[in-house]
């Protein structure tokens, strides 16, 4: 029998700063009880994080019934139950606003709920503002949206996917077993205790002390008329999991962290496969200014996390203001100025609400076997989260905890603290006139005034289907985006054949005469743009933009730095493409893969992870499985001629872009070379 943590009642202010221990044990496989109730639709979205919005909203301008499932009680991913509500944009894109129609209305709306567009007054974007809101507005648009389109949502809050059920052939998911989740009766409300008190518990199919739950099949939605003849998917589902938690399941081949150096990575630090250095996570939190000093309660674990906080290296910018207006999400309005580092900005007063998302606060950043977040295939497998049954999300608990922890500890040492890990010697001063927002009506929505769910910026990755010009495999890499010359020592000093490769897969129109008369590396000229591809379905733009693991766990270790190498190839990036392709998993057919869990390598996916990005991902996925619902084929059999034409694709494409959607940034062609103008900053 699988024992569950006991359920102890905490206060508001001793659950903020008293988390519990907890351990990941292996996993016991469970045998599936009888659903107790099925819910039919023709499309669903296992994740209710950005890209499921964006998908939800155009399946269901289409007419679809669409299902819904989210872990949290709030819809909105990394804006809402994730707590980044300041939009990461670049800067040209931004100016000409060419983004998804969807994306474009949600920033109206913002500019519209607030009378601003920027009610924080934040200098990090152009619109910051809190969680809460941006979910009752993305609420209102998929209720527009259903309206107009007289589709069906059917939200499924507090809700996750233990197993999945399969054709005979194995290619098609059949089905899926949910378990939705309510507190018990004498319990307080979700959301008062951290996630690592609660995600394991919320896999388990038995009640618990703490939670009552459902098991419910999820199935395709039965036709009206029955249907002779069709090789037609019933349904199609997505994998919009903040982690990638359907291919695990599934099964499909993936990839995790660092990739191995090659010419297609060529700034990746290790030569072989490491899992375990991935992006950090953070979890998010708002504090409010206050005019006169706050009682501050010192966390118990505080000192094992204080070696790590600092400000920045630049003693410029080592000041409160600098990181309290970074991601000020709520300003009152005023005339006043002040200096906030470097810069001169609106004056903070009582009232003022930050978010907290810095790298040297409250990102969480392991990276070795016996600390990351993310359970590789590996791991899964001796987790015994593979087994039937088995499934409990594949992370690991107590990375959750310690994120949770090194958080809280965080708020206490902006406002208490009197060291810096980043300057010696060192000239902190505490900022007592503030206070931790917690309670249900807070920005963050909890108790204990941390995100519902930690913003993640790195997952597991699919390989996408091999092919004659992907033997391995199709995946986006570093030399897809990189605005990178590569031409600097570190290069150079790559093996010779690397190096050579290198130059001449980015040589553009030239490759031809590079490769015929054998030109000097260092004498090719490199294209001044990312890789156009035929199948492109939507699209992004960020810098390579790492918060890289730490060396040496655990990642708090007193004088502990980042893993080396890792940020080489951080800088700036091209417009680039998201591929079909690129959201197409091996071995399951009516899978598509949405959000940050795209064929990208690491390099790749540090681009592929705002805001932007997931709304375009999202309004490809919801307007491609309508239409191949609506064609009676499979995505794949959407790219599987290329590089010959594809004339279904080529209608998809058409679709998406009367929709609103570009698949292509403007002047995108082979022969225009010099796209500098697309800065990222």
């Amino acid at each position: 029998m699988t024992h569950l943590r006991p359920w102890k009642k905490f206060s508001c202010a001793s659950l903020a700063l008293s988390i519990l221990a907890s351990s990941v044990p292996v996993s016991l496989a469970q045998s599936s009880p009888t659903p107790e109730q099925t819910v039919e639709c023709e499309i669903l979205l296992v994740g209710g994080g950005l890209a499921a919005i964006a998908a939800a909203e155009e399946s269901l301008l289409a007419g679809r019934t669409v299902c819904m499932t989210e872990i949290t009680d709030w819809m909105g991913g990394q804006l809402t139950a994730q707590g980044t509500s300041a939009l990461d944009e670049a800067k040209r894109q931004r100016e000409l606003l060419f983004y998804p129609r969807g994306y474009k209305d949600f920033r109206q709306r913002i500019e519209q709920y607030y009378g601003r567009r920027n009610p924080g007054d934040c200098w990090v974007s152009a619109s910051c503002f809190l969680p809460r809101d941006a979910e009752k507005i993305l609420r209102d648009m998929l209720k527009a949206a259903s309206k107009k389109g007289k589709g069906e949502l059917r939200w499924l809050p507090n809700t996750v996917v233990k197993e999945l059920e399969y054709s005979a052939d194995g290619k098609l998911i059949t089905g899926a077993i949910a378990i939705q989740h309510r507190p018990a009766a004498g319990t307080p409300p979700l959301n008062s205790e951290p996630l690592s008190q609660i995600i394991e518990d919320a896999y388990r199919y038995e009640d618990s002390t703490r939670l009552d739950k459902t098991v419910m099949r999820l199935m395709p939605k039965r036709p009206s008329q029955p249907q002779t003849g069709t090789i037609a998917p019933q349904w199609i589902v997505v994998d919009a999991t903040e982690t990638g938690e359907l291919i695990a399941l599934a099964d499909v081949p993936y990839q995790l962290g660092l990739d191995p150096r090659d010419r297609n990575n060529p700034s990746s630090p290790v030569s072989d496969r490491d899992p375990y250095c991935t992006q950090g996570f953070t979890y998010t939190f708002a504090m409010e200014r206050t005019a006169e000093p706050q009682p501050q309660v010192k966390p118990p674990f505080y000192e094992q996390y204080e070696p790590y906080y600092g400000y920045d290296p630049d003693p410029k910018k080592a000041v409160f203001d600098y990181v309290f207006t970074y991601r000020r999400i709520w300003n009152p309005k005023t005339d006043q100025r002040e200096k906030a580092g470097p810069f001169t900005l609106a004056a903070s007063s009582p009232g003022s609400i930050s978010m907290q998302n810095w790298v040297w606060g409250n990102d969480y950043r392991p990276g070795n076997a016996v600390d990351n977040l993310v359970y590789s295939r590996e791991q899964l497998q001796q987790a015994g989260q593979l087994a039937p049954g088995g499934w409990l999300g594949g992370l690991r608990t107590d990375a959750l905890r310690k994120g949770e922890e090194i958080a809280l500890g965080y708020y206490y040492w902006l406002v208490e603290g009197t060291t810096d890990s980043l300057l010696q010697p060192s000239q902190k001063t505490p900022q007592p006139n503030h206070r931790l927002m917690t309670g249900l009506d807070s920005p963050m929505g909890t108790m204990h005034g941390l995100s519902k769910y930690p913003y993640i910026r790195e997952t597991r990755r699919i390989i996408g289907r091999p092919s004659f010009v992907f033997p391995q495999g199709f995946t986006l890499n570093e030399v897809d985006i990189s605005a990178n010359n590569f031409e600097g020592e570190y290069y150079k000093e790559l093996p010779p054949e690397l190096y050579r490769n290198l130059r001449v897969g980015l040589a553009g129109l030239n490759t031809a005469e590079v490769i015929q008369q054998s030109v000097a590396p260092d004498d090719i000229d490199l294209r001044g743009r990312s890789t156009i591809y035929p199948d492109a379905i939507g699209i992004a733009q960020y810098a390579i933009d790492f918060h890289p693991c730490m060396q040496d766990s655990p990642p708090e270790k007193p004088g502990n730095i980042e893993r080396p190498g890792v940020r080489q190839a951080h800088g700036q990036a091209y417009p680039g493409q998201i591929p079909l392709r690129s959201m197409i998993p091996q071995k399951i057919d009516n899978l598509l893969v949405s959000g940050k869990s795209i064929a990208t390598s690491y390099s790749a996916a540090a681009a592929y992870r705002v805001h932007s990005f997931e709304w375009s991902i999202g309004a490809a996925t919801g307007i491609t499985a309508d239409f191949v619902l609506s064609k009676g084929i499979l995505p794949y059999q959407l790219v599987d001629e290329l590089p010959r034409p594809e004339p279904q694709l080529e209608q998809l494409q058409q679709r998406i872009n009367q929709r609103g959607n570009p698949t292509a940034f403007p002047n995108t062609t082979i022969f225009n070379t010099n796209w500098k103008e697309w800065r990222v900053w």
